[in-house]
This record gives structure tokens, C-alpha cells and sequence, in this order.
């Protein structure tokens, strides 16, 4: 049976203190998170004002991968890393990218390229 103007259904509680109807906004964000083996981006619908960490709870991307830990694990928005993901709110649209930690160190890793590289251009 619709409500008004042709509405049947609609998210939202009854404010007695202002009495009020509030409506919540929802918005669609896609969680995302990969391994070496596995990547997986989940889409998912959340309340407007939901942080970073609680969209990726909501996701349960956890579920997916053994070594993920959604309360410690640092998060960004489309390469920008969050500083306190559990402040920052989502936006329609974003991604939540979680990382993983670094298997070695960047400057480290052009260290061991150049070596191999100086290596290799001396066995010829």
C-alpha cells in the first residue's frame, strides 16, 4: 500500500523528542583489499556519517581473508592513505582501500634493484 506520492517503503526512525520523522541516508562505497593470491572489492550500502573502519566491518571483507584485521589494519580512499580511519567519514561513492604492511622496506627494494642490476651488467 503506498504512503505518499507513490512511496511504498523508506529507511528511518521516529524522533519522539522532536517529534520528527529521520530519515537515514544511505550510500553505496566499495571496501577493497588484496593479497599476493587474492583481490576482492565489496560494494556495500552504509549510513551517511559512517567512518572508513566501520564500512569496512559492515563489508565483512574480513571473512575473506585469514590474516585480516579490520580494527588494526590502516585504511585509505582511492591511494590516499586516512590518518584516523575511525574519524573520517565515507562519502557516496569512495573505496576503501585497507593495506597490508610492506614486505620490505621501498628504499630497501630499490637498493636490492640496483645491485641486481649492477650484477647483472658486469656477468655480461
Amino acid at each position: 500500500m503506498p504512503l505518499l506520492n507513490g512511496l511504498t517503503h523508506f529507511h528511518g526512525e521516529w524522533n519522539a523528542i522532536e517529534r520528527s520523522y529521520v530519515e537515514e541516508v544511505m550510500i553505496k562505497v566499495e571496501v577493497a583489499y588484496a593479497t599476493e593470491e587474492k583481490q576482492l572489492i565489496v560494494e556495500v550500502d552504509v549510513e551517511e556519517g559512517t567512518t572508513l573502519r566501520q564500512a569496512a566491518i559492515r563489508s565483512g571483507i574480513d571473512h575473506e581473508f585469514d590474516d585480516l584485521d579490520l580494527n588494526e589494519a590502516p585504511m585509505g580512499i582511492f591511494g590516499r592513505k586516512v590518518a584516523k580511519p575511525d574519524q573520517e567519514e565515507v562519502k557516496e561513492g569512495d573505496r576503501v582501500e585497507i593495506y597490508r604492511p610492506l614486505k620490505i622496506d621501498p628504499k630497501q627494494a630499490r637498493l636490492n634493484r640496483a645491485a641486481k642490476a649492477k650484477a647483472d651488467k658486469g656477468s655480461e
